[in-house]
């Protein structure tokens, strides 16, 4: 069975210069559509209670993760580690009653956290850009 480091180095050997002429093509920007496309068939498959096409397609959605993270190393503005890092810091921080000493009693009073936190992330950002 293939790991995350196999999906890593696929990605990387397929933008790579002996690499899939498409692949190394796409940007940012052209890529857009397919991860539309994807999300969409990922909603299908949930639609359709189709396990093995979810199963699929949640690959493909990964894909689209690890290809746009390879181009941004390539651009040298981000790494998939740092989308990982990114990703864990922030289901820590705003679950602050699973990994810290908040008690939410029901899944309203833990989306209500959630989102007044959230709320607090985005003023702290506005308020410290220029």
């Amino acid at each position: 069975m293939h790991t995350f480091d196999d999906l890593v180095n696929i990605t990387n050997k397929l933008r790579s210069k002996d690499g899939c002429p498409w692949d190394k093509e796409q940007t940012h920007e052209s890529l857009k559509q397919y991860l539309l496309e994807e999300a969409g068939e990922v909603i299908e498959a949930i639609d359709h209670n189709d396990q093995e096409n979810l199963c699929e397609e949640l690959g493909d959605i990964l894909f689209q993760v690890m290809i746009h993270s390879q181009i941004a190393k390539e651009n040298q503005s981000f790494t998939i580690d740092d989308v990982v890092n990114g990703i864990c810091e922030k289901m820590i921080r705003r679950h602050p009653h699973v990994f810290g000493d908040k008690k939410v009693i029901s899944s309203e009073e833990g989306e209500a956290l959630w989102k007044a936190i959230k709320l607090q992330e985005k003023a702290r950002q506005k308020s410290e850009k220029p």
